[in-house]
């Protein structure tokens, strides 16, 4: 069996119920969540033997998030303990033209206080196959990109497939350095890139003709991300494979979803489906990620069923409240069979 490494920051979710502002709920819903813990959680439902590595201080809330993590079958051998604060993030659900919104308070968390030399990344990637971190993390703080950088050059050394999201998030880089300063020296070491269809622009620069995310209306020229396959794959040429999640925003509750995967010589392109009642689209692009790296593990050689896995797989998550995607396998491969009709299972 396959076993993946996963590195990052999890943190404590809190949301109002349904569809309530935060000036109008009087309770908020506590769950766990953070981008490369969700990937984790994904594998480990698909059976995969997966290890979320991240630093924790030592109190209670640590600890429930320790068991939840757990219960999911998610390793947490690797987890470092310092700091004095689990990170925490608001989620306000939108609804039709009002968009969801997040408040981030995670200053200070034990993650972001990380500093080189606190991973023993030689021993977290005995036995491994694949390590996976997201922009979320460099984005933190220097400690913690320096510490990602740690991780994926030990990774390089021992053969280790490396995969990144390049998930740019404006609101996290404080700390003095901009994302195209740090990332470049990190998506270096990376075979496999995901980012959705900013991402690469955020961070790099680098975007399609004459696409606006804005504009599209639920219809988005797949055939367009040709291009940022080819200029990714051309600054980053250790990478084997470039994939792009392709999200067209009706309204907050209406989206249709896709992704086009490039491997150098060939645009693979998904199903597109149509969401039209969206439950939780908060970890859409984990969730993604996860059935990624299940399907290019599994269905080797076959890109594009890996692609359909992943895409399938995002798209039930969109139903299911929380960060973590708690699905099956045959659930997935069931949608991906065309069985979107959500008839009870008897």
């Amino acid at each position: 069996m396959a076993k993946v490494i996963t590195f990052g920051e999890i943190m404590l979710r809190l949301s109002t119920p349904g569809y309530l502002r935060f000036g109008q709920s009087h309770q908020l819903d506590t769950t766990f969540g953070g981008g490369e813990a969700n990937v984790a959680v994904s594998l480990a439902n698909y059976g995969i033997d997966t290890e979320f590595v991240t630093r924790l201080p030592e109190n209670d809330i640590a600890r429930a998030c320790l068991k939840d993590l757990r219960s999911y079958g998610v390793g947490t051998k690797h987890i470092i303990y310092g700091g004095d604060r689990l990170g925490i993030y608001f989620l306000e659900t939108g609804a039709v033209a009002r968009p969801s919104k997040v408040v981030y308070d995670r200053a200070g968390s034990s993650i972001a206080t990380i500093q080189p030399g606190s991973i023993d990344w030689e021993r977290v990637f005995e036995g491994a196959d694949w390590f996976h971190w997201t922009g979320i993390t460099p984005a933190l703080s220097q400690g913690a990109a320096d510490v990602c950088l740690e991780a994926i050059k030990a990774a390089n050394r021992l053969g280790v497939t490396v995969s990144c999201d390049l998930n740019y998030r404006k609101n996290l880089w404080k700390y003095g350095k901009k994302a195209g300063e740090v990332m470049p020296a990190l998506v270096e070491g990376c075979d496999i890139i995901l980012g959705n269809e900013e991402d690469a622009d955020k961070v790099f620069g680098i975007k399609p003709e004459g696409f606006d995310v804005t504009a599209t209306a639920g219809a988005i020229d797949q055939q367009r991300f040709r291009s940022v396959g080819e200029q990714l794959m051309a600054r980053f040429p250790r990478a084997k494979k470039v994939i792009i999640t392709l999200r067209g925003s009706i309204n907050a509750n209406h989206n249709t979803w896709g992704g086009v995967l490039w491997d150098g010589e060939k645009l693979y392109e998904s199903p597109r489906y149509d969401i039209t009642h969206i439950v939780d689209r908060v970890g859409g692009g984990d969730s993604f990620m996860g059935g990624l790296i299940y399907g290019l593990l599994t269905y080797t050689g076959d890109d594009q069923k890996a692609l359909d896995f992943a895409v399938a797989a995002s798209c039930l998550k969109h139903t299911i409240f929380g960060d973590f995607n708690q699905v099956t396998v045959a659930e997935v491969e069931n949608l991906m069979k065309g069985d979107g009709s959500g008839r009870v299972s008897r």
